[in-house]
């Protein structure tokens, strides 16, 4: 039943991430500039302004430009080309700041660093967490199993002090 439990919430993870995928027409990993176009197309499709002599259709538009917002968020925000972007900042952070507080939920850690940062990682099931919240050494073992074997995201901007 556990390990049932498990993959469903994985599952429910990357549904979400497929499904945006496919709502954009990408296949395999994220190309930021196809990405752009699609979202670009999008958004003049289904634009309410686009819908207004039909108040169901305008509603529906208004639901599509909010699915299409979140999912273009999402999706750059996971894309290699931005996760390497970012690479050298988050290498110094998982080096030099430690973990201030996590949450666990569905596959989904979130981790929120003493510098104010906060990073999603998808696909942490429960026993590993529960793994990462029992260890000796915290940090080590998130620089060991968590950091860099799972896809993430910075989720929060930094909190200047």
């Amino acid at each position: 039943m556990c390990v049932y439990l498990l993959l469903h919430s994985f599952s429910i993870t990357m549904k979400r991430i497929n499904q945006y995928k496919k709502l954009f027409g990408v296949e395999g990993d994220i190309n930021l500039a196809l990405l752009k176009k699609s979202y670009r197309n999008l958004v003049k499709e289904w634009h309410p302004d686009k819908h207004t002599a039909d108040d169901t259709l305008k509603e529906q538009a208004e639901e599509m430009s909010r699915r299409i917002t979140d999912g273009y968020a999402f999706l750059m925000s996971i894309a290699p080309e931005t996760i390497e972007k970012g690479k050298e900042e988050y290498l110094n952070r998982i080096e030099n700041a430690f973990i201030d507080d996590m949450h666990h939920k569905s596959m989904l850690l979130e981790i929120s660093f003493t510098d104010g940062s906060t990073y999603e990682y998808f696909g942490v099931n429960k026993t590993l967490f529960s793994k990462l919240v029992n260890a000796d050494k915290m940090q080590r073992f998130a620089r060991r199993n968590i950091f860099n074997s799972f896809t993430y995201r910075k989720s929060k901007k930094t909190v200047e002090a």
